[in-house]
């Protein structure tokens, strides 16, 4: 796959997982910076205040290449990898990748299905007010400046 084609899947897998969150009333937004300089691929607010954290995947090289995901856990409630229909979801039994800390949606670009569910693990009071707030200013400015205006500033 091309890298625009990547770009494409990967936009039809926010987009359906974005719907599947909406359905269980969890507000998901896209590409949300982190307190460690790292960049969600989606994070999620549900409505208990609980966060999730989203990261997509679609191609096996991406995956078995990205050693800089670990450093998201320390940012949600709940971490979930995403993939598009007919990923190997072998890969993701591998220990490194923590498959009893970590869930897993396969989606596409309508909806998206949770294949397994992740291991709950409450952030500290403090964390959580902090990235509530900072996902919370980054939806704001999103709707105020628009996605493309927010990229610039």
């Amino acid at each position: 796959m091309d890298a625009e084609s990547e770009r494409l899947v990967a936009e039809d897998v926010v987009r359906g997982v974005t719907r599947l969150f909406l359905r269980h009333d969890w507000i998901a937004v896209p590409e949300v910076p982190l307190g460690n300089a790292r960049r969600a691929d989606l994070m999620a607010l549900c409505a208990k205040g609980s966060i999730t954290i989203v990261e997509i995947k679609v191609s096996r090289a991406d995956l078995l290449g990205d050693g800089k995901w670990p450093d998201y856990l320390d940012y949600c409630d709940r971490y979930f990898w995403a993939v598009p229909q007919g990923f190997d979801l072998t890969l993701f039994e591998r220990e490194a990748l923590m498959p009893a800390r970590t869930g897993l949606i396969v989606a596409d670009r309508y909806d998206a299905a949770i294949i397994r569910h992740p291991e709950e693990r409450p952030l500290a009071a403090a964390r959580r007010k902090a990235e509530t707030l900072r996902l919370a200013r980054r939806a704001a400015r999103r709707l105020i400046l628009g996605a493309e205006a927010e990229e610039e500033g």
